[in-house]
């Protein structure tokens, strides 16, 4: 499967989600695609997604929150959400364009409650979630 030539992940506040998504793309493909990511509205970076993106070597502290409506350039061959209401956004805004969507749906850690490793391990499991689902989606079969 070849890539597509821009990818823009969406999820509902640009805090954790698609972030830590585009940051693994751009981590395994960002030589080869534009990647970007947006919410259907905007929140400061999550404490918790820095720290297990961290863990894996990809630093997301630069990232700054946008909205579907801060986006300058919507040429993108791809975009993929990761929540319910970034998937209705996505698809209002592809409705006349080329341009595939996909629906991950991926669960929010931020409404776990407990301890702050039992918080940390659903960041975890959402960051190695994503990891494998962009690798099994993006790996070139010619690698």
């Amino acid at each position: 499967m070849s890539l597509p030539s821009a990818v823009l992940f969406s999820c509902t506040m640009n805090a954790i989600r698609s972030p830590m998504a585009e940051a693994i793309m751009k981590h395994y493909y960002g030589a080869e695609v534009f990647v970007d990511s947006v919410g259907t509205r905007t929140q400061e970076l999550d404490g918790f997604a820095i720290v297990v993106m961290a863990e894996i070597g990809i630093d997301i502290t630069a990232h700054k929150a946008k909205t579907f409506d801060d986006l300058e350039d919507t040429s993108y061959g791809l975009v993929i959400s990761l929540s319910p209401e970034a998937q209705h956004k996505a698809v209002d805004l592809t409705r006349y364009m080329a341009c595939e969507v996909e629906f991950w749906n991926t669960f929010d850690p931020s409404i776990i409650e407990g301890s702050r490793e039992v918080r940390v391990e659903a960041y975890r499991k959402v960051r190695d979630e994503l990891v494998k689902r962009i690798q099994d989606r993006f790996s070139q079969e010619d690698e």
